[in-house]
């Protein structure tokens, strides 16, 4: 950041969101002047595989210009860097990365590695906005931001098309202010424009800086033994997860960096059960079909050719109860979230059991 910009008080803004918050984020970059001295990071949840036209949607809400920015691109005030699918945006001091670490709370981009960065890397001068969205990533980048002496800025859950995330972060990480999305942008322009000088030097909740070192929240990449091992195995690698508590929010990550919430972690597992019986199902109805072929064909003994035929129709039951389980369990779960950019606040409903199975053994 140039002398300029050093002269505010706060002059790195994060903000992260997921499904509704396009039309809340176009709501606050309307508010910003062409002549804005901080430089704002934003974190939607996209699929891996999209093209993401974020950038060219905010540059058209307001006066700033917006940009997938590429790994190593100087932080400069007056732009948005919006991370791209399937890449974490983190924070060095002046400079952006853009990685493919691993995902985070199911997602990547996610929104805790932003936060947690950008705190490490500007402490005070860091305001966090949690927007729309559902479960509960950015509760601990909201932690970490808040924690490092920042400022936390959420948006009024009556006021978000999916109220979970905004509640979750203003519950786990607490918050300065808790704003509806029109009056997000006016406050931020407030805080950039408060001169430092004026500005009571906010002490981090940890008890002072030199203690905020020894705990800091890491950046990118966990540290093996933080915290407690836990009973979980990571859903994605099978290695331990740590068991992490940052105040009153629960986390768990392995060694290779996968991240989840308590919440996270609980749907991560819904998946792979699910990958799980589906697989199950498909075995056993294989094998009933190559016992019932065997049977056609075999030419042994009647009480033979009987076994194979019983044992073709007990795989057959089983399988057939595994498969009524899946669907009396997915008759209960609610909508999935559609992503952000593709109808902000709508829902689809839940992907029948049958179509999830097709999609996982195509």
């Amino acid at each position: 950041m140039n002398s300029a910009s050093a002269r505010h008080a706060h002059d790195i803004i994060v903000i992260g969101g997921s499904s509704g918050a396009i039309d809340a984020l176009q709501q606050i970059v309307a508010a910003f002047p062409a002549e804005f001295a901080a430089a704002v990071f934003v974190v939607v949840h996209l699929p891996t595989d999209a093209h993401s036209y974020l950038p060219s949607i905010l540059t058209r809400a307001g006066a700033l210009t917006a940009l997938n920015p590429t790994d190593g691109h100087p932080v400069r005030p007056g732009h948005i860097y919006v991370a791209a699918p399937d890449h974490h945006i983190t924070l060095a001091a002046g400079r952006v990365h853009m990685q493919r670490g691993p995902r985070e709370n199911r997602h990547r981009p996610a929104i805790d590695p932003l936060f947690r960065s950008a705190a490490r890397a500007y402490g005070q001068r860091v305001v966090g906005v949690i927007l729309s969205g559902h479960l509960d990533d950015g509760s601990a980048g909201l932690y970490a931001v808040r924690k490092r002496g920042g400022l936390g800025i959420v948006q009024d859950p009556g006021d978000a098309q999916a109220a979970e995330m905004p509640e979750s972060a203003r519950r786990y990480a607490g918050a300065d202010f808790v704003l509806p999305a029109g009056e997000i942008g006016p406050k931020l322009v407030e805080l950039i424009n408060t001169p430092e000088e004026s500005v009571v030097s906010r002490k981090t909740k940890n008890g002072g800086r030199a203690r905020a070192e020894r705990d800091r929240e890491h950046a990118a990449y966990p540290e093996e033994g933080k915290g407690q091992p836990s009973v979980f195995a990571c859903p994605e690698c099978h290695g331990v997860l740590w068991e992490l508590q940052e105040g009153k929010l629960l986390r768990f990550e392995c060694r290779v960096g996968h991240s989840y919430t308590a919440a996270a972690l609980g749907e991560e597992m819904k998946t792979a059960t699910d990958n799980a019986l589906w697989a199950a199902v498909r075995a056993l109805e294989e094998k009933a079909a190559m016992g019932r072929r065997l049977a056609e064909s075999a030419s042994g003994p009647k009480n033979f050719v009987q076994r194979l035929q019983d044992q073709a129709q007990a795989d057959a039951s089983h399988a057939e109860a595994i498969r009524d389980m899946i669907f009396r369990a997915e008759s209960e779960e609610p909508a999935e979230e559609v992503p952000a950019e593709e109808g902000p606040g709508r829902r689809r409903p839940a992907r029948h059991g049958l179509a999830r199975a097709s999609e996982a053994h195509s």
